[in-house]
């Protein structure tokens, strides 16, 4: 028996707010959602970690074009090589990001030296 999540519960454990979780459904990022006899939405375990999956991915830079093309990868019928060359390729530019990040707080360091 699958155990249903209310979306207030999703937002709670997931840091997510509603309408991020709405707006994530209507990109096709996560579900399609289940809904109740009512029409709300029941969310499972599955959807839970979908969400962590694309909040993650958010949190590290990806836009959402991104993101709906590594999950139209997830779940379409793409090689592990793709998933993979996707994942190195994002990898890439984060790293990029990182060192472009790192000599912005070192100028940031050096000004905040010279003004102290």
């Amino acid at each position: 028996m699958t155990t249903f999540l209310t979306p207030a519960a999703v937002a709670d454990r997931t840091g997510v707010s509603l309408d991020t979780l709405r707006y994530y459904e209507r990109e096709g990022l996560i579900g399609p959602i289940k809904r109740s006899p009512g029409g709300h939405r029941q969310y499972t375990e599955d959807d839970v970690f979908w969400i962590g999956l694309v909040t993650c991915f958010r949190e590290a830079g990806l836009g959402i074009a991104d993101l709906r093309d590594f999950v139209a990868i997830l779940r379409a019928d793409h090689s592990d090589r793709d998933r993979v060359a996707f994942l190195r390729e994002r990898r890439a530019a984060l790293e990029q990001r990182i060192t472009a990040l790192s000599r912005a707080v070192e100028v940031l360091d050096d000004k905040i030296a010279y003004y102290s």
